[in-house]
């Protein structure tokens, strides 16, 4: 199964896809994304040795910091001139752009055989980052109106729930390491098309006009990820990490910000789904090319 995964990956997409775009109801699949996504990252921590999760102040760390905290927004401030004169549109991809996902770019870089203990470690480090730096980022691009609107506690839900709970119990039952490694791809897979299922409906030919700037800024975090890399001399795994942490958004958290904006800005929670949809598509495509750096960790 491990040599198709990528195969799977992408039926799940299109499955997923076409359900969503056949079937309305398949969104009340939603409830659904956060405990599939919590069983996943509990069986990838299965598989990550867990005395390496203690954070380090060191080249690996500071080069996942300036990707996601100063290019990213670079590569952002880039595209806004460039996109749709609607705020709803623009509040919608400041809040998922620029905010680095905590939870499945473990998954996906370990699947590209990247360093995920150590990225695994740097979330919390993350986390406090963008709870910090959002409003600031959101104040310099639109203003001083929507700088107050980041709730802290979607971040904080999304930390307990698919980092602390998975992690704790992949401590508690660190036997079942053998057959994680065989749930992986049916897991990951399960979870591919639950999320594009449930979110497929409410994209509109609106909304559709952002893809090509989600997919402009996945293939220039890729490049900066790559630079950023040689520049702090990572080794193989270590790359592969900073370049997923770099291009991936912490999307599935932001939602519930998106949802709770005023009506006049309902739009910007699609915005963001959009995002989760292109990213999903091009994660599998990073698996693909990235995946011949290194070789992939034990268990992958």
């Amino acid at each position: 199964m491990e040599t198709h995964q990528i195969a799977i990956y992408l039926g799940a997409l299109a499955t997923g896809a076409l359900t969503g775009w056949a079937i309305p109801s398949a969104t009340s699949l939603a409830p659904a994304i956060t405990p599939a996504l919590a069983l996943l990252l509990y069986v990838t921590f299965l598989q990550i040795p867990l005395t390496r999760l203690v954070p380090r102040p060191d080249r690996f760390l500071a080069a996942v910091l300036i990707g996601n905290f100063v290019l990213a927004p670079l590569a952002v401030a880039a595209i806004f001139p460039f996109l749709p004169e609607n705020l709803a549109i623009r509040t919608g991809v400041l809040l998922v752009l620029l905010t680095p996902c905590i939870d499945y770019v473990i998954v996906f870089s370990g699947l590209a055989g990247g360093a995920s203990e150590k990225l695994l470690a740097t979330t919390p480090v993350l986390l406090l980052a963008q709870l910090i730096l959002l409003p600031a980022y959101l104040f310099l691009f639109l203003g001083p109106d929507l700088a107050d609107l980041v709730d802290p506690r979607p971040f904080l839900e999304a930390f307990l729930f698919l980092i602390v709970v998975p992690l704790t119990l992949a401590a508690l039952t660190q036997r079942g390491k053998r057959q994680a490694a065989k749930a992986m791809v049916p897991l990951m897979a399960v979870t591919l098309f639950t999320v594009t299922a449930s979110q497929m409906s409410a994209l509109d030919v609106g909304v559709v006009q952002v893809v090509p700037f989600y997919a402009f800024f996945l293939a220039a975090m890729a490049v900066a990820g790559t630079a950023l890399a040689r520049v702090f001399r990572l080794d193989g795994p270590e790359s592969t990490a900073v370049i997923f942490s770099g291009a991936t958004r912490n999307s599935l958290v932001v939602l519930p910000l998106a949802l709770a904006l005023p009506s006049q800005l309902a739009v910007a929670s699609v915005v963001v789904v959009a995002q989760t949809l292109v990213e999903l598509v091009g994660m599998v495509i990073f698996v693909r090319v990235f995946g011949d750096r290194s070789p992939k960790p034990r268990g992958y």
